[in-house]
């Protein structure tokens, strides 16, 4: 069996999702990739890189390549471009933005999957997420890791002594941050020491709001940040932020905690926790397990709710697998991370939601996530992906920059909707002239 053939046999085995075929590399079980490395670069850090490490060995079992973690650090897109200037790509990367997609393959550091990865990608996926990982009709990358960013955790005990019931809109979400506020509990936790769980906030209301027309406008700058419909979304969210007694720590403290600590301040404490509710995707079950709570039990979850006259929103965010190297290792990896098999391995250790419409729910671990993951796969076509994810890195996507350092700013002062609204457009469009340029 010649390598090119072993590769094909394993890409297609790992199409099929199962079975004992699925396990082996080839029909003679050979190791087509044996000797091989692979360099893969990613920012995870904690249990996302222990578990996407995971996934790596069961590569490396089947093929016989060594596949070393690189990490990276944020914004990847500049990692990478160091990397490149000093000769030394890594041979794959898991880019966090379609942005940095974009950005990437206009630099020419892309190469197109190869026809294993692209039948596993046909065979998997549903054409948005296909598209996601395109650039002018180039199918640069695979999406492997997914996030419904349109999730409300909380914690059960409170709502439970304070008489509260799951919203559904977002005037009752606020009525219900009274009652818990009133109960004695402070309600909201918000991690907005990162600027990114800032902009989930921002666009989950946008999305309601003013609709899927707008925001794609809007991802796409052909509509200003000075756009009435953007003034409507922050004076929303202002009614949240504007009330520093309703959020954990108040502004100042909500500054200074990070998204973990966001998540895990409201899950410790029993029922007396710094906050009752916390915002943001699926993802959030990680730091959930790291506390004594159980979700199903102890913390739950409801859909962010609907903002006015508009629908429930669904945003998604996503990693996608990229090759800087037109190698056979880094082409079966990514033929590998777009089958079930792959995807499987991650699920089960929870705090992981895919795009792979062929993974069996099963593989989840508990309810909850079930009947998250289940809510995406069934959304087909019909969700918006992070809006600050689809624009260029310097503006949604760099720490203390552009759309996350303007909505911290915000944060401390709700009440400046056209100021916040000004330094944004003069950010995107500083950004996307760049962008241009590149």
């Amino acid at each position: 069996m010649t390598v090119l053939t072993a590769l094909s046999a394993l890409a297609l085995a790992a199409c099929g999702g199962g079975g004992e075929a699925g396990k082996k590399p080839g029909p003679t079980g050979e190791l087509p990739l044996k000797g091989q490395k692979i360099e893969v670069a990613a920012v995870w850090t904690g249990p996302e890189q222990e578990n996407f490490t995971k996934v790596l060995r069961e590569f490396e079992k089947r093929t016989g390549a060594t596949v070393t973690f690189v990490p990276a650090q944020d914004p990847i897109v500049n990692f990478l471009g160091t990397k490149i200037a000093g000769g030394s790509p890594p041979d794959v990367a898991m880019l966090p933005q379609v942005g940095a997609i974009q950005q990437a393959a206009a630099q020419k550091w892309l190469k197109p999957v190869g026809p294993e990865a692209e039948a596993a990608l046909a065979a998997n996926y549903s054409q948005g997420w296909q598209e996601l990982g395109a650039v002018d009709g180039t199918q640069y990358g695979v999406y492997f890791k997914a996030a419904n960013k349109s999730l409300v955790w909380y914690n059960t005990a409170v709502f439970e002594n304070a008489g509260a019931s799951e919203p559904k809109t977002w005037k009752d979400f606020l009525a219900t941050a009274e009652t818990i506020s009133a109960s004695g509990v402070t309600p909201v936790s918000v991690g907005g020491a990162d600027g990114w769980t800032l902009t989930d906030w921002f666009e989950n209301i946008y999305l309601s709001q003013a609709g899927p027309a707008k925001y794609d406008q809007l991802a796409k700058h052909t509509i200003k940040w000075t756009d009435p419909s953007v003034a409507a979304a922050l004076t929303t969210l202002g009614e949240l932020f504007g009330k520093p007694a309703l959020i954990a720590g108040g502004t100042n403290g909500a500054l200074q905690t990070e998204y973990p600590a966001s998540v895990t301040q409201t899950f410790t404490g029993g029922d007396q926790p710094k906050g009752a509710m916390v915002f943001e995707g699926d993802f959030a079950a990680v730091n959930i397990a790291q506390t004594q709570a159980k979700i199903g039990t102890d913390a739950k979850v409801f859909p962010f709710p609907t903002v006015g006259s508009g629908t429930a929103p669904v945003v998604t965010a996503g990693d996608a697998a990229v090759a800087l190297k037109d190698t056979k290792g880094a082409q079966a990896l990514l033929a590998f991370l777009a089958s079930p098999d792959a995807a499987r391995i991650w699920a089960a250790e929870g705090g992981f939601l895919s795009p792979n419409k062929n993974l069996d729910p099963a593989a989840y671990p508990n309810d909850v996530q079930r009947e998250i993951a289940k809510a995406l796969i069934d959304a087909g076509d019909d969700f918006r992906f992070d809006m600050s994810d689809q624009m260029p890195q310097s503006f949604g996507g760099t720490p203390g920059k552009g759309e996350w350092k303007a909505l911290q700013d915000f944060l401390k002062n709700p009440k400046d909707v056209a100021g916040a609204q000004a330094r944004l457009e003069a950010d995107a469009a500083k950004a996307y002239r760049a962008a241009a340029k590149s």
